[in-house]
């Protein structure tokens, strides 16, 4: 029988900021940055694009989504296990 809890580990060490952006022609972006790398960030990518009905893509330690879905995402990083007071919303960049 496996015990791993080193996903759980991750998490509950993982700083978290959500920040939207502009992009060409005024196309809005929402970017969650992970303060270190984080296992299975296509996965998460794919959940997250699922739960706010957009499309997506990855960067280093980021997850950028169409649109501006900072609070839908705080929302769907807290089922996803990760602890609310690690996850920020910053002001739009």
């Amino acid at each position: 029988m496996d015990l791993c809890v080193c996903e759980s580990l991750n998490q509950e060490d993982q700083r978290i900021t959500i920040s939207q952006e502009s992009r060409k022609w005024g196309r809005v972006v929402t970017v969650v940055t992970f303060n270190s790398e984080v296992e299975n960030l296509k996965k998460l990518l794919k959940k997250a694009k699922t739960y706010c009905a957009s499309g997506g893509t990855t960067r280093e330690n980021a997850i950028e989504i169409q649109g501006d879905h900072r609070i839908k995402l705080k929302k769907f990083l807290i089922k996803q296990g990760f602890p609310e007071e690690n996850i920020e919303i910053a002001r739009r960049r």
